[in-house]
C-alpha cells in the first residue's frame, strides 16, 4: 500500500496516477481511467479529473493508494 499525503484540499485522479508513476504519461493515465482499470473506494471511477480527498482509497493494477 502506498500512502499519499495531500498538501492541498484535493488532487485530481489523473494527476495522482502520473505523480506516483502508476501511469507513464497523462495519456496513459486517461486511458487507464477510460478503460475502467481504476477503482475509488471500491467502485470503478470513470471521471478522469475526479477530486481525491483525505480518506479516499484508489486501486489500480494491484496497487492500493490511501489518501491522507
Amino acid at each position: 500500500m502506498i500512502e499519499y499525503t495531500l498538501t492541498d484540499e484535493f488532487i485530481e485522479l489523473i494527476s495522482l496516477l502520473k505523480y506516483l508513476h502508476l501511469a507513464e504519461s497523462g495519456g496513459q493515465a486517461k486511458m487507464m481511467v477510460d478503460e475502467g482499470l481504476v477503482k475509488r473506494n471500491g467502485e470503478t471511477e470513470y471521471r478522469r479529473r475526479a477530486k481525491l480527498r483525505h480518506g479516499d482509497t484508489i486501486e489500480v493494477e494491484g496497487t492500493t493508494v490511501h489518501i491522507r
